[in-house]
């Protein structure tokens, strides 16, 4: 699975989950570190541990390993690298303060096709 499927499967994971406002960004052109960002908001803590716990699980039926995860429910954020896909959990208030989509914003997001 390249980097471009293993990100789509994060949204796929996320959408099935009912994550909100999911992006992908392909960052490849600007960054040296990942290919790809993919961005989703959860309504509570409770749901960004869920979300993350799933994307770790289905990335693991598909031996995908994250490298490192970082940050806690109570943080607000969960930063899961799986090396060129960066997949990020947040809640929606701490993804509108910190507001990635600008930082990143010269960049191509991918067209998504996921369930309304």
């Amino acid at each position: 699975m390249n980097s471009k499927e293993t990100a789509l499967l994060a949204t796929k994971v996320l959408d099935n989950k009912k994550a909100q406002d999911i992006v992908c960004i392909d960052i490849s052109i600007k960054s040296s570190f990942a290919d790809y960002f993919v961005l989703a908001s959860g309504n509570n803590e409770r749901q960004i541990k869920a979300l993350s716990d799933d994307i770790d699980d289905e990335f693991a039926k598909n031996d995908i390993f994250a490298k490192n995860i970082e940050g806690q429910p109570s943080s607000g954020w969960i930063l899961m690298d799986y090396g060129d896909v960066i997949v990020n959990v947040l809640t929606t208030e701490m993804r509108q303060r910190y507001n990635i989509e600008k930082v990143w914003g010269d960049c191509e997001f991918l067209e998504l096709d996921l369930e309304d």
